[in-house]
This record gives structure tokens, C-alpha cells and sequence, in this order.
């Protein structure tokens, strides 16, 4: 064929099909993606509170390829390097994030302005849209937004809850303006375990669930009891404080006695088991029957034990029963199974009337709650649970609180229920803390040998330019409530430690603590003067009751002005410090000051001992994590 010459018509056909076909072969080789997907995985938190989020939906934007967070909040999905991750969440700001080199993206989200936890209607009926999750599919249609739900899929969604008291953590105070530091004794440790479990679950706890006594106290500490026959002996050591070398750090520890479990005193116990909705789950009811049965194997022939449990309303679940027939106790506690509200103040009452019904004069009589603390029925607030407990805790039976559950933990009504009670609270978070509660430390959880203790310290300003307590903000009493019996102390058990510590800066030192103000108008300024001995730096009161008495006793020590070098203190003090930073930086402390993650790992290992139970060995690697998590926490922060 000469060129131009038309072409045959079956001619031009076969070359039009071989130009499409070239380019759809363009168009294929074009689109093909020779990036080949990784795995991308995390977990998603609520931006405020730092819970997890379940049931958050991840999309490759632009493609099918999706998935949804657990219940822990982790998730995993394919992606390519450069696509976008969209997460979607009900009443929550959805966020793109795009992949880049790192596989792992711990991604923060930020709650809604306008909460979308309403009534959605799903088919021909309607359900409350923070009960549901599923598919999830938001519609805007004339400014309302309509959820529709994949009708095969419905899960409880998880919603954080949980309560904690908030406080402002202890300032530095001038010795000339405020020489005494009155406390009550602290030996709960449900701060402690909390912390583990957050930590484990692969996030920080907030701010306020840390509480640094509670966090030193876990740990028991080598120190000798007391040999004149006072329940509780007193010890000091000061040494260079960690976190600054200029300042001193003063550990004030207190050993009560130790008592054989075959000469403790008959118990008379009422376990108060909440059997709610809200204890479904097995980190719940069934971890606290658990915990129960391990107490239960402790018990002896001349203890009692009666099972009360409360939901909708309060009732026996088992009468008083000698705690040699561990059987009938342990068949009364399996029987058990969780749904219904939650009437903990009816509880708490049928709890002390039987108690009482079975008193045993000179006795160990006790309630232990085993709880989320989650009451809504009938009296529920703090207030309505101080003024019961305070009514009750004359008739001399005291209660102990362990808190079980995580999403809805109302750790500051459990905490206010303890103090109130004259008693103690263990946070449960698996099966290894209930064997430490009731089998490790069972005369110390149990039996007090000293009640309303009380901490006073004196400090000497010829050698004390300012000082400050670590924690116990929540236990801080006024100067005049030491020698005050009606005011309320800690208790001790057999065999417990307490230790707190004093940051002290010294007379000299160039410090910007406790700060400056101006000269006063209308009276002279104070001056530094010498009274006493110049080689103490402070007098250590320690107040008590013996268990049956409503008279308090007095001992007092003094400590000299003889500093260690920190590498020269004892490794429980240098431990117990250790401890004491980790709470400083979860909380960011405006008193950390040169605390570093690095610097108290290093030394927890040093001062880690005989550890036999394998507690400072657990501390040191949940510090490796902790400090993980702030550096992802940082980078995301500088993401987001």
C-alpha cells in the first residue's frame, strides 16, 4: 500500500485495536505499584486522658484495606510508604497520618466538641450509641449527623471512667516560716500496681494516679523492729539527693513489730464482693473471687467468714462460717456472677451489721470490699461514704478496700473509703499482686499493731534553708492535729514498712527554693538564730494508738547533720529514691529538677538486693518501658 493511500477498514481496525491495547498496557505499568506494603502497627489513645481506645477504624486512604483497634486499643494493617492512615472514632476528631519509615504509630486522639455518645437510631428501633460499636458510617445530612452500624456487629464500647483525685504536689517551705511537717502514715500501695498495669498495657498513667508514698511503699525495706517493746521502731538517713547534689535527701522509715500467724488474733471477717454489671470481665469478679480463695487458704480454725454481696441491692451470700471449712467458703464465693447496678452503700451497711453481729472483743474485725468503686445506687457520693463510715468505724471493725477493673476504677472513692475505714488499699491487676496481698503480706493487709500513726518533723533553720515532703499530699495534717487524738492517723499491720522522704536544702547553698518575697511591712524580718543543738538538722515525732486504745503514745528521734554520699547510703535508701524519681518525672514534677530516667534505672539495679520475690527486678524493666513510652509520647507530640 503507497503511502497515502486510504486503508482498508479492517486494516484501520486492527490498528486502533493494537493503539488501545498499548495503552491499557501504559496505563497497567503505569498505575503498578512497585512499593511493597509493611506492616504498620500501635495503639490509639484518647488525647486527654491517655486510655486506650478500642474499636477505632484504620483506613488505608484511598483503598479497602482496613482494620479496628482491640479492646487494648492495638491495631495492624498493611500499608505502603507514603499512603495515608485514617482513624475515625465516635466523638472523636478523625486524623490522617501518613506512613513513613516507622512501623510502629502510636496515634492520639482528640474527643469531639460535640459528643455524638446519643440516641442512633439502628433498624426499626434505637440504642444509646455509647453502648454499641460496630462498622461505622458517618452521614451528614442537612447539618445532623446519622450513624449507621453494620447490623451483625454489636461490642460494648469501651468508655474511660476511671476517677482520681486531684492534687497539688508539696512545695519547698522555709523552716523560719513553717518548722513543723505534719503527715499521717500511708501504707496503702494501689498506686503502685496501678501504675504497673498502665505501663503494661503499653501507656503512661495520668498525672494524678500517682501518688509517690504509695509508689515507695510497695516495697518492703530491711529494717530492724522494735526490741523495747513498742509496736513500731523508728529509723533516719540522710544522704545526697539524687536529683540534685546540693540538697539532701532524709528518709524517715518506721517497722512495725512481726507476729507468728499462730498468735495472731481471731479474725472476724465480712467480705463485701460487688457482684454488679460493672465487675463483669475477667480482670473483675472473677480475678477478685480469685483473690478471695488465696486469703480463704490463710485462714484458721478460730477465724470467721461471712460473704456479703451487692448489685441492685445488698445480701448474704454466706453466713458466718469457721474458716477451717474452706470448701462451703470457696463453693459460696464461685457461685458468684457479676450484672445488675450497684448499690455500694447498702453493701457497706449489711456489711457492718453483720460484722458486728459476730464480734470478737480483741479481735482482728474486718470488711473487705473487693470492688471497681463504681456506686450509683442509693448513697454514693464521698460524702454519703465518709459520713456511713465514720458513724461506723466506733464499733471498732475496720475495712479494707481492694480495687479490681480498669476503664471505670474509681480509685478516689476507694482511696477515701481506706482512710476513712482504718484500714488499707490494694489495687489487684493479676493473680500475682492478689498472692502478694493475701498470702506474702497477710498479717500486714489483716492485723494492725498500731493505729492513727502520725508523723511530725521538726527542722532545725540553723541548718535547714527549706524543705519538702515527697508525696503523701492526700494524708497532710495541721501542726495541731499531731497531739489531737480525735484526728485520724494511718494504721500499721504486722510487719509493714513506711518510709518517707524529705528533699532538705542546706543553709548556704545558692538554691531559688522556697523562693523569694518581699520584706514584710508590718513586723520584723526573722533571722536565722541558734537554739539547740547546732549538729541537728531535725526531730522526728512519731505518734500511735495500740489497737484497743483510744490514747496515743509519743517516741521521737533525732537526726544528726552527718550526710552520706549517695554511693555510701544504704541500698534500700538508694532503691527507695530510685522509686521516688520514676513518680517525680510520671508526674513531671516542677521539682524534678535533674531526675533522669537513665540515672534511677541505673540505680534501682544497683541497690536491687537478695529480691527474692522479683519486685525491684519487676520495677526496673517497668522503668525501661516507662521511659519508652515518654520518648514515643514526645516524638508523637512533635508529630501531632
Amino acid at each position: 500500500m503507497e503511502i497515502g493511500t486510504p486503508a482498508h477498514p479492517s486494516a484501520k481496525f486492527e490498528i486502533m485495536k493494537s493503539i488501545c491495547l498499548a495503552m491499557i498496557l501504559s496505563l497497567s505499568l503505569g498505575g503498578y505499584r512497585t512499593e511493597k506494603p509493611i506492616t504498620i502497627s500501635g495503639t490509639v489513645y484518647d488525647q486527654q486522658t491517655n486510655a486506650t481506645l478500642g474499636g477505632v477504624a484504620i483506613t488505608l486512604a484511598g483503598t479497602q484495606v482496613a482494620a479496628r483497634s482491640d479492646a487494648n486499643g492495638h491495631y495492624s494493617i498493611q500499608a505502603e510508604k507514603g499512603k495515608y492512615l485514617l482513624f475515625e472514632y465516635i466523638g472523636y476528631e478523625s486524623k490522617r497520618i501518613k506512613v513513613g519509615e516507622n512501623n510502629v504509630i502510636d496515634v492520639h486522639l482528640i474527643p469531639a466538641k460535640q459528643s455524638l455518645d446519643a440516641v442512633v437510631v439502628v433498624g426499626h428501633g434505637k440504642q444509646v450509641a455509647a453502648e454499641m460499636e460496630g462498622s461505622v458510617v458517618a452521614i451528614r445530612a442537612g447539618g445532623v449527623h446519622r450513624m449507621a452500624f453494620a447490623p451483625q456487629v454489636y461490642m460494648p464500647r469501651p468508655i474511660n471512667t476511671e476517677s482520681y483525685k486531684g492534687f497539688t504536689e508539696n512545695k519547698f517551705h522555709n523552716p523560719l516560716e513553717e518548722a513543723l511537717s505534719t503527715f499521717a502514715i500511708d501504707v496503702d500501695a494501689a498506686s503502685y500496681s496501678n501504675f504497673r498495669r498502665f505501663i503494661n498495657n503499653g501507656q503512661l498513667p495520668p498525672v494524678d494516679a500517682v501518688r509517690i508514698e504509695e509508689m515507695v511503699n510497695y516495697f518492703q525495706y530491711d529494717l530492724k523492729g522494735p526490741s523495747t517493746g513498742e509496736p513500731v521502731a523508728i529509723h533516719t538517713e540522710l544522704a545526697t539527693a539524687p536529683w540534685n547534689p546540693k540538697h539532701h535527701l532524709l528518709r524517715i522509715g518506721l517497722k512495725a513489730e512481726s507476729v507468728p500467724t499462730d498468735k495472731l488474733p481471731a479474725s472476724n471477717l465480712v467480705f463485701l464482693i460487688d457482684v454488679s454489671g460493672s465487675m463483669m470481665g475477667p480482670n473483675r469478679l472473677p480475678l477478685a473471687q480469685a483473690s478471695m480463695k488465696l486469703l480463704v487458704d490463710q485462714l484458721r480454725s478460730n477465724d470467721r467468714v461471712a460473704i456479703v454481696t451487692y448489685a441492685g441491692a445488698a445480701g448474704v451470700a454466706l453466713e458466718s462460717t469457721p474458716g477451717d471449712q474452706k470448701i462451703k467458703i470457696k463453693d459460696a464465693i464461685d457461685a458468684l456472677s457479676a450484672g445488675g447496678s450497684t448499690a455500694g452503700g447498702a453493701g457497706l451497711q449489711l456489711a457492718y451489721r453483720t460484722a458486728r453481729q459476730h464480734f470478737v472483743k480483741g479481735g482482728n474485725n474486718r470488711i473487705i470490699l473487693a470492688s471497681d468503686g463504681d456506686f450509683n445506687v442509693g448513697a454514693s457520693s464521698d460524702g454519703d461514704m465518709e459520713q456511713l463510715i465514720a458513724r461506723e468505724r466506733q464499733s471498732g471493725v475496720s475495712l479494707s478496700v481492694l480495687g479490681f477493673g480498669m476503664g471505670n476504677l474509681k480509685d478516689s472513692k476507694m482511696e477515701l473509703l481506706a482512710n476513712k475505714g482504718h484500714g488499707n488499699y490494694a489495687y489487684i491487676d493479676n493473680i500475682t499482686e492478689a498472692r502478694k496481698a493475701m498470702v506474702t503480706e497477710f498479717g500486714g493487709t489483716l492485723f494492725t499493731v498500731a493505729k492513727d500513726v502520725k508523723v511530725q518533723v521538726e527542722f532545725n533553720p540553723a541548718k535547714v534553708q527549706a524543705y519538702r515532703l515527697l508525696g503523701y499530699e492526700n494524708r497532710l495534717l495541721e501542726k495541731e492535729d499531731f497531739n489531737n487524738d480525735e484526728k485520724l492517723g494511718g494504721d500499721m499491720g504486722v510487719g509493714h514498712t513506711v518510709t518517707a522522704l524529705y528533699e532538705i536544702v542546706p543553709v548556704g547553698v545558692n538554691s531559688s527554693y522556697p523562693g523569694d518575697v518581699d520584706p514584710l511591712k508590718y513586723q520584723p524580718v526573722k533571722e536565722r538564730s541558734f537554739v539547740g543543738n547546732r549538729k541537728e538538722v531535725a526531730t522526728v515525732k512519731f505518734r500511735y494508738k495500740d489497737p484497743d486504745d483510744q490514747e496515743s503514745r509519743l517516741q521521737q528521734v533525732v537526726v544528726a547533720d552527718r550526710p552520706l554520699e549517695l554511693s555510701n547510703a544504704s541500698g534500700d535508701f538508694r532503691f527507695a529514691s530510685a522509686v521516688a524519681e520514676l513518680g517525680m518525672l510520671l508526674r513531671n514534677s516542677d521539682y524534678k529538677q535533674q531526675a533522669s530516667y537513665d540515672g534511677l534505672i541505673a540505680r534501682a539495679r544497683g541497690a536491687k538486693g537478695a529480691d527474692n520475690e522479683g519486685y525491684r527486678a519487676e520495677f526496673i524493666r517497668l522503668a525501661e518501658s516507662a521511659k519508652l513510652l515518654a520518648k514515643s509520647n514526645d516524638f508523637a507530640a512533635g508529630d501531632e
